[in-house]
Order: structure tokens, then sequence, then C-alpha cells
């Protein structure tokens, strides 16, 4: 079975820059490649642990709805070298996400004008 086939839901190119925070140490972890309301992936300059547990903090941007920061738990599901060298793709599923926060990750996937992989 393929990445694509395990995906709970479609997963949304991000069309700018979403810096990722690791929000239990401020660091910096990396941004966004693509993300759905169960899961995203993250591009990263060093690879991170495998099978670890993250609690991440984000900023979407406004798509008519204003700015908003998330904060959620992910569990780490794979990890690969990216095509441009010293850069890493991790994939995560959400696992602990409040529900307000959810809505907000829904609502903000599901606006018009966003492209699907």
């Amino acid at each position: 079975m393929n990445a694509s086939e395990q995906r709970r839901a479609p997963r949304r190119r991000v069309g700018t820059s979403i810096t990722v925070d690791n929000a239990i140490s401020d660091e910096r972890l990396g941004h966004i490649g693509n993300i759905s309301s169960s899961g995203l992936m993250l591009i990263s300059n060093k690879p991170l642990r495998a099978d670890a547990i993250y609690q991440l903090r984000l900023t979407l941007p406004s798509r008519g709805q204003g700015e908003h920061t998330l904060e959620f738990g992910v569990h780490e599901q794979w990890s690969e070298a990216a095509n441009v060298p010293g850069q890493y793709w991790t994939g995560f599923r959400i696992i602990a996400i409040s529900e307000s926060d959810a809505l907000k990750l829904r609502k903000w996937i599901e606006a018009p004008g966003g492209e699907f992989v």
C-alpha cells in the first residue's frame, strides 16, 4: 500500500510558506508541504526522529477568516530525503487536536482556491 492509499483525507498543497515549530521547545522544525485534517507533510533541514510524538504549532494564513494559530499532537509515520540536498520530507498523522482547532483547520483546507495532491 503506498502513502496516498493510507491517507484518510485529501491533502491540500500549501501555496505559501507555513512554518512549523515544536510547541514544547519552540524549535523551528520546518515548513508544511501539504496538509489534511488528519495529517501533514513537513519539509525540514534535518531528519526528525522516527516513530516520535511531537506537539506542533503553526499559524494558518488568512483565507478570508483571519490568521489562526493551531497547536496539535502528531505521530511521525515516515521520513525520506527530499529531492533537494539537505532537505527531508516527514509524514505525520494528527493524533490530538482540540475541536476548535480541528474545525479551523478543516475550514482552511476546504476554502476555495486550493490545490489538492
